[in-house]
């Protein structure tokens, strides 16, 4: 992933933001919306777009695009901080790689610890009922 070739391929537009701010809300264009094109990336390798429209495939558009929202601040400026710094934590959590999980067996000792801890219980549930007359 090459950070500088990607924050070139990233569109800004701003609108304006809803809610409240009186009558300020409704000159300025404070909400930054971030929109960035998977196929036409050439910030990263072709490896990386699957592994990154596999787990982002339902924020993405039917054309490939990933569009983000920030209208947290009054400021422009620091929405569009926000809202690039939020598309590369999307990105590197989405090409994060799991570890494979090694399959391991209990041990000897756990298994019989288990099974005493149950004999015990089977006991004490043993000794609640009523004793039979016969």
């Amino acid at each position: 992933m090459k950070k500088e070739q990607i924050l070139r391929e990233l569109n800004f537009k701003a609108v304006r933001s809803s809610g409240a701010g009186g009558q300020h809300v409704n000159k300025v264009s404070s909400k930054v919306e971030l929109s960035f094109s998977l196929d036409s990336s050439l910030g990263l390798s072709m490896e990386e777009k699957q592994r990154i429209s596999k787990k982002l495939g339902t924020r993405l558009t039917k054309n490939q695009v990933l569009i983000l929202q920030c209208d947290e601040a009054r400021s422009q400026h620091k929405n569009k901080e926000i809202v690039i710094k939020r598309f590369f934590q999307l990105l590197k959590k989405a090409l994060e790689i799991p570890k494979n999980r090694k399959t391991t067996k209990p041990s000897k000792s756990s298994i019989e610890k288990r099974l005493k801890a149950k004999k015990i219980d089977a006991s004490k549930k043993v000794n609640r009922k009523k004793p039979s007359l016969d």
